[in-house]
């Protein structure tokens, strides 16, 4: 949860945040945030998850310092 992900082109300029319940996501990711209940999530235009972070606030600065723009997805 702590590595850089490098972003490429492909991924174009806008990326989506959303809300990630913890328990849809697998164990291993779960034993890594034992006291939240959700987690965010950054979502190529594909669709592909890119990164999960512990808060919304994250996500964005996150897709901000790296150029890209960040949209809500409820």
């Amino acid at each position: 949860m702590n590595e850089r992900f490098e972003f490429g082109p492909e991924t174009g300029n806008t990326v989506y945040i959303r809300r990630v319940a913890l328990d849809s996501l697998p164990d291993e990711i779960r034993q890594q945030v034992p006291d939240v209940d959700a987690l965010y999530a950054v979502h190529g235009i594909d669709g592909e998850r890119l990164a999960l972070v512990k808060d919304r606030s994250l996500a964005f600065m996150l897709a901000r310092q790296n150029e890209l723009t960040p949209v809500s997805v409820h």
